[in-house]
């Protein structure tokens, strides 16, 4: 017999609802004695909110709070910037300057400045440089539990050499560690993934563990974003592309995977076709200054970039990881609308170009706001 303290409607519901909201990891005796109803009775009611996958179980998980993995490269970006045109093969007068960096870590930060729940798997070195970063990116509230951590190698740098205007013209990356995030690593930290929403891997990872993330996508019913770190490195994701969501790249990188000439529209429509043939759902392919394509359909439509004062421009560094972590937070919240996606990564993309650092600090959650 139902105790007719029970609630009964949708206000009631809510109510609950707010409970659980507010403390995930609260007992059911506790919501009960709130609710003034029996704990047989409470337990009822959360299995229908689980059944209608509006909580995720214990801890009693919202949708929006599940966490957005980040899995990939970290390491020291050091950034040269010429004072004047540069002479190869001479000394150049320039400005130097240091942060965090590494794709997927770049991601990583900026999705956590926009408020949304983040854990991080990498490998550091044992060092001051791998201990900072980690440090860091905890003190923006990203879950690092489970990162490789080595004491006999050191933690990755990125070195690069950009002229007056802000414009990479070389780049030096000692990335090593990230081999250590193998088959075996995926193995040790895969319940770190467990309750995740979406899977945010670069292609700095080899073959052999992008192959088996992918696998885990397929099995787990999970979203696999991969995001490209340089056209040499596109072999890493081999050809059978079931299991992931969305690929991020450049034109130079979608040439080097689909080995098309891509001069015309035909050849962009051909290029997605043939990655969509492979398995893949969605693609998104940044284009500079003339902003981005992404899939639609059987269509590769357009997006212009937001119009920016050329003298705003910093430097280009980090922007491309801003547009990613855009896209990946409005999947989060809406994995339907890519369209809406692509827009919030272009606008975190041009608020990049106008900072010194590779993360904004001008992003937070205000910007995931909707629209009014």
């Amino acid at each position: 017999m139902s105790s007719p303290k029970e609630p009964r409607d949708l206000s009631s519901k809510h109510q609950l609802l707010s409970l659980v909201e507010a403390n995930p990891f609260i007992s059911q005796q506790d919501l009960a004695d709130q609710l003034g109803l029996s704990r047989s009775a409470v337990a009822g009611h959360l299995a229908q909110l689980t059944k209608e996958g509006r909580i995720l179980g214990r801890a009693y998980v919202l949708p929006q709070r599940q966490p957005i993995v980040c899995l990939g490269g970290t390491n020291l970006d050091r950034k040269l910037r010429g004072l004047g045109e540069l002479q190869m093969g001479s000394s150049n007068p320039a400005r130097q300057h240091e942060s965090p960096g590494g794709v997927a870590r770049n991601i990583a930060e900026n999705l956590a400045r926009l408020g949304l729940p983040v854990h991080f798997l990498t490998a550091v070195g044992r060092d001051a440089a791998g201990q900072a970063l980690l440090a860091q990116l905890q003190a923006l509230g990203v879950d690092c539990a489970g990162c490789l951590q080595a004491a006999d190698a050191p933690t990755g740098s990125y070195t690069a050499v950009l002229d007056p205007r802000g414009e990479l013209l070389i780049a030096l990356a000692d990335m090593a560690l990230t081999d250590r995030l193998d088959p075996m690593f995926l193995r040790q930290t895969a319940p770190h993934r467990a309750a995740a929403r979406w899977v945010v891997a670069d292609l700095n990872l080899s073959r052999q563990t992008l192959d088996e993330l992918r696998a885990e996508a397929r099995v787990r019913g999970q979203s696999l974003l991969l995001v490209a770190v340089s056209e040499p490195k596109m072999a890493h994701l081999g050809e059978d592309l079931r299991g992931v969501e969305l690929l991020v790249l450049n034109r130079g990188e979608l040439q080097a995977l689909t080995g098309r000439k891509l001069g015309s529209e035909s050849a962009l429509r051909a290029a997605w076709r043939q990655l969509r043939e492979a398995g893949l759902k969605r693609l998104v392919m940044s284009d500079g200054a003339r902003g981005l394509r992404f899939s639609e359909g059987d269509e590769f439509a357009t997006m212009a970039p937001p119009e920016l004062d050329p003298r705003s421009v910093r430097e280009v560094t980090g922007a491309g990881d801003a547009m990613t972590a855009g896209i990946a937070a409005a999947l989060h919240r809406d994995p339907d609308d890519l369209r809406a996606a692509c827009a919030l990564g272009l606008k975190l993309a041009a608020l990049t170009l106008q900072s010194d650092a590779t993360v904004s600090e001008a992003l937070s959650p205000a910007l995931l706001a909707p629209p009014v």
